[in-house]
């Protein structure tokens, strides 16, 4: 019976990532062909080809992007956010959106990092994101410290804390920021058998102990 079951939980723990998937891409599928058909029937009758919403929708994601890098295009974007970067409530949360996402978004420089962090004298490690390489125009005294800024995240993505330390602190991992996020997600509970490591449902040989 114990082996039915472990059986059933590594079938479903495999099923369940794969059909969220796919669920997730049907339904992006199934919403932009509709939005596709709404729009461009009217111009093109009965005439329609499958796939051409997600064609048009990764265009215009194109074109938004390709308009938002241009430097005259910066006003007319400024004008947009007004309502959201001035209204009390929602100025919060879309600030708090768009320098998040602001972060993710491909840099030219080297300010994404990923880092261990580790307090001298202690054998806490935490894994974190480098998010200011200087504290240079933050208010006093914060902006005179010689330090960066690291956030750390919490399991699940249920929130996380700023903390700023000093640069022999962390050490920079050689990991991107989305395996990090994406690692953090899950608690760091994604096993590896390249390591040594035994993975869940694994027996350990007598005596030996697994370290995170």
């Amino acid at each position: 019976m114990k082996t039915l079951y472990q059986y059933f939980f590594r079938g479903l723990l495999t099923f369940l990532p794969l059909a969220l998937t796919v669920y997730v891409l049907y339904l992006f599928v199934f919403w932009t062909e509709g939005m596709a058909m709404r729009l461009i029937r009217p111009f093109i009758g009965d005439f329609y080809l499958p796939g051409l919403g997600i064609f048009l929708g990764v265009g215009l994601i194109l074109l938004l992007g390709f308009l938002v890098s241009q430097p005259f295009t910066s006003r007319l974007v400024t004008l947009l956010e007004l309502p959201f970067t001035n209204l009390p409530v929602v100025k919060s949360i879309y600030s708090s959106l768009k320098n998040f996402a602001d972060y993710f978004a491909p840099h030219e420089n080297d300010s994404q990092q990923v880092v261990l962090l580790s307090p001298p004298g202690q054998q806490l490690n935490m894994v974190g994101l480098v998010t200011r390489q200087s504290l240079r125009g933050l208010p006093r005294p914060m902006g005179d410290l010689d330090q960066v800024a690291v956030y750390l995240p919490m399991g699940y993505m249920i929130g996380g804390y700023t903390v700023f330390v000093p640069r022999d602190w962390v050490t920079p991992i050689n990991l991107s920021v989305e395996e990090a996020m994406r690692s953090t997600l899950i608690a760091w509970m994604a096993s590896s058998r390249n390591d040594g490591t035994p993975a869940a449902g694994d027996t350990a040989e007598p005596g030996a102990t697994s370290r995170d």
